[in-house]
């Protein structure tokens, strides 16, 4: 299979591969040797970008966040493959104790607890993970800049801001010389459509913002393996994606993606991030695997090409 052709992430100087591992599962539904060798297939096949973050995965009973940067870092010391990897992390989301938010001490003890857990001297992108409306921009982007100019972070980027919220922040980057975000990390699917169509994504290509966006197949609903209630018991988000998902709108969407992947020879899941491939605002959806049957399909999903019939078909169906 040819290795698949790295894309610019936003004006940062980042190359990253057209599709991002979600860090998520790591340490919560799938162990340590099954993510050592998740991620050893994921750089065999030639990508080399993965997303985490220190709250992964708090919700867990018995757990306090870091468990899946503590994962990756011991995969990263294992196997030595720093070089070959873009690591993006993120801050900002609930971590107990009054961890939380993005005022400029929080960020410097939680880059300080993600490079520990993580293993190495340098994140390539850190991410605020909420909206913080209770910190200035400014003193949330000059936090970061001291990071940067420190080696401690190559770039940063924004998860669940509002269209007029990034607008303001990169305002506040250029009239004040601070560092900008370079990424966006929005919900984004062939479902989940409108909250960044309407306004962030016009904003995302005017800034030369790249897009990096979470729930590339709607919690798996995408991948056909949920279409109606009594699927939910197929995995641990599935009563979520049903209650979510399987609805009339959905159901439609699903016969789009299972027509075109017929005529690709291919599957829903493969298609449905194909066409998130497609878009121009998009640099790499993310995605997550618990085997390596499913991270295949989607290292398959970067090699498909969607003609602007298959595209449109998809589209016109989650309308």
């Amino acid at each position: 299979m040819t290795p698949p052709e790295f894309r610019e992430l936003g004006r940062s100087g980042l190359q990253v591969s057209p599709i991002a591992f979600g860090g998520n599962v790591f340490g919560w539904t799938v162990d340590e040797a099954t993510s050592f060798s998740l991620l050893d297939a994921w750089v065999d096949a030639g990508f080399n970008f993965i997303d985490t973050a220190d709250v992964y995965s708090a919700w867990v009973p018995g757990h306090s966040g870091g468990e899946s940067e503590t994962v990756i870092g011991k995969w990263l010391k294992k196997t030595g493959n720093r070089d070959r990897v873009v690591i993006a992390t993120k801050v900002g989301k609930p971590m107990g104790d009054g961890k939380v938010g993005l005022k400029p001490a929080y960020i410097r003890q939680a880059v300080e607890d993600s490079l520990r857990r993580l293993q190495t001297d340098c994140i390539d992108l850190y991410q605020s993970h909420d909206d913080d409306p209770a910190t200035p921009f400014e003193e949330t982007l000059t936090a970061y800049g001291e990071l940067i100019r420190a080696g401690k972070v190559r770039a940063i980027g924004a998860s669940n801001h509002s269209a007029a919220r990034l607008a303001q922040a990169l305002k506040v980057s250029t009239e004040q010389g601070l560092p900008r975000y370079e990424s966006l990390q929005p919900l984004y699917n062939l479902y989940d459509r409108a909250g960044f169509e309407q306004e962030l994504a016009p904003l995302c290509l005017e800034h030369g913002i790249g897009v990096i966006n979470f729930y590339a197949l709607a919690m798996g609903f995408l991948t056909g393996k949920y279409r109606s209630a009594a699927d939910a018991g197929k995995s641990p988000r599935g009563a979520r994606a049903v209650q979510t998902y399987v609805n009339e709108r959905g159901l439609k969407i699903l016969a789009a993606l299972d027509e075109v992947a017929a005529r690709y020879g291919s599957t829903p899941s493969q298609i449905a991030i194909a066409w998130l491939l497609a878009q121009p605002a998009v640099t790499a959806p993310i995605a997550s695997a618990t085997s390596l049957a499913q991270l295949a399909d989607l290292v398959a999903a970067a090699q498909i090409r969607l003609d602007s019939d298959a595209v449109s078909l998809l589209t016109a169906a989650s309308n």
